[in-house]
């Protein structure tokens, strides 16, 4: 990953199953500037039950006779929609990733869509088997912590340092430890995985987004950390990055006022395009930790600096008081920080008002 903050646009669900709609959203992702497009690789059946309810949110967004397994399944994009995406992706010059939500889309995601990297959703951070089957695919992980606690976060790094220094074998509650805690563990942690927090409400109450979780899991874990956001504008990405987030995730939509779970929570292509302008504004603006004059700087603080400078006329042997003494600009000769060195002192020559002090 560069040095810059990778932005995913996050266009989720919002082609609502149809490839023309992805298409499009690809399109918009890359001209808003993004890093790369995220899709949900999934089949309704392997994520949900025929019971499952649907989250507070789905209820409000879409119709409550229609059970979370049948939204899921109008959702759904085949494996041809993806390779399409995929096509389109590297003629629109931006990143193709997806989701997985169960070990067969995972499979699928590596082996023919050749992700460069996995991201798993807030949803999957208790989800061991899924965890352990993408840690050993040896890609890098980004992990969104949404819901979770800083011990469920551990416990999903334990599963997934097992699975990048595991290549087979089931793992016992010693051998996580084991692998978590080891120099090797914790070398492939810092190397290979991202952790991002996320507040998992659509739109995310600004009260409960709590930005200083990206310092407190990035002191715990020494891992690097981002965001993925689900809050309404692009205010609160912007602050992310200024806290250090090294990865923003944000849903993107063609139209808000589009019918299904997610639209009403995501931004339109010229917010998305706005939220990156912003985002490397940000990151250019941070520059570096030291505090010394920048450059440009340099060449102001001559007229804008004072020196000491007579406050009225001064004849030679004169003392230096209060009353002769003032700082003006500009800032080329004694530096008003020595004003009161120079109290009590005879005057070397004669000085008209304004002249520059000199010793």
């Amino acid at each position: 990953m560069s040095t810059s903050v990778f932005i995913i646009a996050e266009a989720g669900v919002n082609h609502n199953g149809s490839l023309d709609l992805a298409l499009q959203l690809v399109e918009k992702a890359a001209q808003a500037g993004a890093d790369a497009v995220k899709f949900q690789t999934f089949k309704a059946e392997r994520l949900v039950t025929p019971g499952a309810g649907k989250a507070e949110y789905q209820q409000r967004t879409t119709s409550s006779t229609e059970s979370q397994l049948a939204m899921l399944k109008r959702l759904e994009l085949d494996e041809e929609a993806h390779l399409a995406l995929l096509e389109h992706c590297r003629k629109c010059k931006v990143e193709f990733m997806s989701t997985p939500f169960d070990t067969f889309s995972l499979a699928f995601l590596v082996e023919r869509c050749s992700l460069k990297r996995l991201k798993l959703p807030s949803g999957e951070l208790t989800n061991g088997p899924l965890l352990l089957a993408a840690a050993r695919t040896g890609l890098p992980i980004l992990l969104s912590t949404g819901m979770g606690t800083l011990g469920e976060v551990e416990e999903a790094l334990m599963v997934l340092a097992f699975g990048y220094l595991n290549p087979s074998g089931h793992p016992t509650k010693e051998a996580l430890l084991e692998a978590f805690i080891s120099e090797e563990g914790q070398d492939v942690l810092r190397e290979r995985v991202t952790l991002l927090h996320c507040t998992s409400e659509y739109p995310a109450p600004l009260k409960e987004v709590h930005l200083r979780s990206i310092d407190t899991m990035a002191a715990a874990f020494g891992l690097r950390t981002g965001y993925s956001d689900h809050t309404e504008g692009i205010a609160v990405p912007l602050a992310a990055v200024a806290r250090g987030a090294v990865v923003i995730e944000k849903h993107f939509t063609l139209d808000r006022s589009l019918p299904g779970p997610d639209h009403r929570s995501s931004l339109e292509p010229h917010e998305l395009a706005a939220m990156v302008q912003g985002i490397r504004e940000v990151e250019t603006a941070l520059g570096r930790p030291a505090k010394t004059p920048s450059r440009t700087e340099l060449r102001n603080r001559i007229p804008v600096r004072k020196s000491v400078v007579a406050a009225a006329n001064i004849e030679p042997g004169q003392l230096f008081t209060e009353s002769n003494l003032t700082a003006k600009r500009p800032g080329d000769g004694i530096s008003a920080m020595r004003y009161w060195e120079l109290l009590g002192r005879p005057a070397n020559r004669s000085y008209n008002q304004d002249d520059k002090i000199e010793l």
